[in-house]
């Protein structure tokens, strides 16, 4: 039986980069870096940043990562977006919430979730 989430892995190309997306410009604490792994501390969630091994294929889909915003997602979709971050979509209200869709440096899926009002 699984109780929780011990970590998330995201397959990355340039460790530097990711490293620099994660921590600067969504302003996550980095607490380990090396070439092959670094660890981002994500509000008690560990993202493990794994270099890929084979870089020429890329799978799509998979995992999304949901980030909760500091402030509004109104306010941090245009911070990132100032910041030349990549959103896949506006921002969509459903009943469950609202999200708003982005990419992060390594081209994998993440997003900002607020629960609804």
């Amino acid at each position: 039986m699984a109780n929780g989430v011990a970590t998330v892995w995201v397959p990355v190309d340039d460790m530097d980069r990711a490293v620099a997306f994660y921590g600067t410009t969504l302003g996550l604490d980095v607490s380990m870096t090396s070439p092959d792994w670094s660890e981002v501390e994500a509000g008690g969630l560990t993202i493990g940043l794994n270099a890929r091994e084979d870089t020429g294929s890329h799978a799509d889909g998979g995992a999304v990562i949901s980030f909760t915003p500091d402030s509004s997602i109104d306010d941090e979709v245009s911070r990132l977006r100032s910041e030349g971050v990549e959103f896949t979509g506006g921002i969509s209200d459903h009943p469950w919430g609202r999200i708003a869709p982005f990419k992060d440096s390594e081209g994998n899926d993440l997003q900002f979730y607020a629960p609804p009002a």
